[in-house]
């Protein structure tokens, strides 16, 4: 008899129209997104880029490899020679699949010299696999292209420091962040 009373009356139908009425006077959720952009939260992990280093023009990358031995997807490929006069790594090859990545930022936050960064570029599809595939010129370029579009005049990622890890365990270029000014990057 309930049931039948309820068929009768429309309830079911009446409460969804006076959910309806009830969020009809709200205001949106949604943005209209190429015009508007949402503000991106603090820690967003975008487009890798190589951080240039100002004093030489070239990355800062070490080629200690700990960014690879990180990834959990394996999608970064490096490949470096040993200088005869210093015995130092010189960086050969270095290559990112972006496909691949699943951006947890590992590879950011175990650099010990900062190098490598997920800007909060986000704006970068693509119709090519090659887009998308990051190699030492193209990840340089990436930092160049995101650096003039940044608002602040210095940048500092959050995950060159990591919190709750005591300074003396860091290492010597983790210890004291420095941040990359935009006017050095300008000369």
């Amino acid at each position: 008899m309930n049931n039948l009373l309820k068929k009768i009356l429309f309830i079911d139908l009446i409460k969804g129209l006076l959910i309806t009425f009830k969020t009809i006077f709200t205001t949106p959720v949604t943005i209209r997104y190429p015009k508007q952009k949402r503000p991106l939260e603090d820690g967003f992990r975008g487009r890798h880029a190589f951080v240039r280093d100002p004093e030489t023009g070239k990355e800062r990358c070490v080629a200690c490899t700990k960014c690879a031995q990180v990834c959990p997807s394996q999608c970064i490929y490096i490949d470096y020679s040993i200088n005869s006069e210093t015995g130092a790594r010189v960086l050969t090859k270095y290559e990112i699949d972006a496909l691949r990545c699943i951006f947890c930022g590992y590879c950011e936050e175990v650099c010990p010299v900062n190098a490598l960064v997920l800007t909060e570029f986000f704006e970068y599809a693509s119709y090519t696999r090659e887009d998308n595939y990051f190699n030492k010129e193209k990840l340089l370029s990436n930092w160049d292209e995101f650096i003039r579009q940044y608002e602040k005049t210095e940048y500092l990622n959050k995950f060159w420091h990591l919190s709750g890890i005591g300074r003396d365990r860091l290492p010597i270029g983790k210890r004291e962040p420095k941040a990359v000014s935009k006017k050095e990057e300008s000369q």
